[in-house]
């Protein structure tokens, strides 16, 4: 598959997230699933399978097209992975039938119109604050959101914008329980013009919100393209990191030794800050899917 067919495929997952909005006036009871997620909150929390060390695996929904979340949740669980995360609200109570969870959430903006758009904020409080209610009665741990693209911008500009939506979402995310992340993407290769595209900006904009209920989304197949130094920029902002993601690079595929990461030292070093969180593997298979997801489980488990 070509670096351009997946850059689109993720795009096309996400930019459906921006029409969310639109169906909430119909209320949470109309929307399938929302009445199963809400009476999982009265049930036990899921079992988290512990077959991968130290850290919490779980696996992106997009990279696998062709299994439905079902079938996906099955696979998972045989794997020994905790979770299938990147769902929607409709797919949330899924997991929980596998005793799995969905360890990122879809949230309410999409990669090109995020928080850095001081128009948008009326919109992306209101569906972040739907989001994070039904999200927290899910018992599901993080929302994921945007920057959104530069579009001339600056850097700063986008910042402090990103800053004053952000804290908008603060308390709603603190009375749901769930951490609001910011992934940070690669603008080189996949995702022109994207403003979080260097751990700095992200670290800075983390320490703005200064909320134990914002992290960053440390992409470490996107911050391997952009700047490198993977394992000491981890060490160094890990206390602002709040989820991470894999692939390999370059091609974003299998975890293998045609790709330059050794992610078995990157996992030590995760492992090594006290990291309790999750690792969602996120490369596009060539080979065999669950073959090569067996694989790159066996790879990050330290």
């Amino acid at each position: 598959m070509s670096e351009r067919r997946d850059t689109l495929g993720r795009r096309e997952v996400l930019s459906r997230l921006g029409g969310v909005a639109a169906g909430a006036a119909l209320g949470a009871s109309l929307v399938p699933g929302v009445a199963e997620a809400a009476a999982a909150s009265a049930a036990p929390s899921p079992v988290w399978r512990t077959g991968t060390g130290r850290l919490r695996q779980s696996v992106c929904r997009w990279c696998y097209p062709s299994l439905s979340v079902d079938a996906l949740c099955r696979e998972a669980q045989a794997i020994g992975l905790g979770s299938v995360e990147l769902l929607g609200e409709t797919e949330w109570h899924i997991p929980a039938t596998y005793g799995l969870t969905c360890a990122m959430a879809n949230g309410p903006s999409t990669i090109a119109l995020g928080f850095n758009r001081p128009d948008q904020h009326d919109r992306l409080v209101a569906e972040g604050e739907r989001l994070l209610a039904l999200a927290g009665a899910a018992r599901l741990p993080n929302l994921i959101v945007f920057s959104g693209n530069r579009a001339g911008m600056s850097d700063g500009e986008g910042l402090a914008n990103c800053a004053r939506g952000l804290t908008r979402l603060m308390p709603a995310a603190e009375r749901a329980g769930v951490t609001v992340c910011l992934e940070l993407l690669n603008s080189k290769v996949d995702h022109a013009d994207y403003m979080a595209d260097h751990t700095a900006w992200g670290a800075a904009l983390a320490r703005t919100v200064n909320h134990p209920r914002f992290k960053l989304l440390y992409d470490i197949y996107h911050m391997q393209i952009m700047e490198g130094d993977v394992i000491r920029t981890i060490r160094a902002n890990a206390d602002v990191i709040g989820h991470y993601h894999t692939a390999g690079v370059p091609g974003r595929h299998e975890l293998d030794d045609t790709q330059e990461l050794q992610y078995g030292a990157v996992m030590r070093a995760i492992a090594g800050t006290g990291y309790t969180g999750w690792i969602g593997q996120e490369f596009i298979p060539t080979r065999d899917p669950m073959t090569s997801l067996r694989q790159a489980v066996t790879t990050c488990t330290v």
